[in-house]
């Protein structure tokens, strides 16, 4: 395929993608106030599929059913941009953010609106208040996610997991759920790594070579919750990250869908 033919692809799925964007704004704006939560967060699962489509991306389930409601802690890895609107699309959950992504443009009002808990990483204060939330949140049933690796890598290896997030799941007996995100080539079934944001890279970069690859799917590969019972926090993230590698490892592209 020429590299025209690439780049008219990217641009008509960019245009897509822009005018996604701003209905979800004007979903936020005009239809949230008026709707219950569980309606609400129907419209996020909504919104996230019909973006993945949009960026010409196929969701694939995988493994452990996703949870309907909570309390669970969802832990997955972290390589690629969409990687929280495809667990959004996987299941509804409040996600753990760093803080400065609520003052991005467009996305900052989304992540909001989808009830992402912000986190001030160099703070030591503001993550016991992020603790509480989420120990409050995990305590009233509900599904969070987390990225315990704290940036985006590669998608080739796991970076290290930091253990603090997974004390809220320890305060509320909380189980936790290991979550692989991988990406594929939809026709060759190769592992594709055009939606990866490694640090070095840039956003805009990213998102280009995401929308000018051929088509992907995106496989949500879901293991067994494990409980809080009885957990060391710093053995049990080990235990997590261990369990994602496995998972990447044991994926069968397309067993299962949804």
């Amino acid at each position: 395929m020429t590299v025209l033919v690439r780049h008219a692809r990217a641009a008509w799925r960019l245009l897509r993608l822009a005018l996604h964007l701003l209905h979800g704004l004007a979903i936020v704006a005009l239809r949230f106030p008026r709707l219950g939560e569980g309606q609400r967060q129907a419209h996020v699962q909504a919104w996230s599929r019909a973006l993945l489509a949009h960026a010409g991306i196929a969701l694939r389930l995988q493994g452990a059913a996703p949870p309907l409601a909570g309390p669970v802690l969802l832990v997955a890895n972290h390589s690629s941009w969409l990687d929280i609107p495809l667990l959004h699309a996987a299941c509804y959950c409040r996600f753990v953010s760093k803080s400065d992504v609520q003052d991005w443009p467009l996305v900052g009002t989304l992540a909001t609106a989808a009830g992402t808990l912000y986190l001030q990483r160099q703070s030591r204060r503001d993550m016991l208040r992020t603790l509480e939330l989420m120990t409050e949140a995990l305590a009233q049933g509900q599904v969070l996610a987390v990225f315990p690796e704290g940036t985006t890598g590669d998608g080739r290896q796991l970076l290290p997991f930091h253990a603090n997030l997974l004390q809220a799941a320890l305060n509320s007996a909380a189980p936790a759920q290991p979550v692989s995100l991988r990406f594929y080539d939809a026709q060759s079934s190769a592992p594709s790594y055009a939606p990866c944001w490694p640090g070095q890279d840039s956003l805009l970069r990213a998102v280009w070579r995401t929308l000018s690859a051929p088509p992907l799917i995106a496989q949500v590969h879901l293991g067994p919750a494990q409980p809080a019972a009885r957990q060391d926090r710093r053995a049990w993230a080990a235990r997590l990250r261990a369990d994602i590698e496995q998972l990447g490892k044991l994926e069968k592209l397309g067993s299962d869908s949804n």
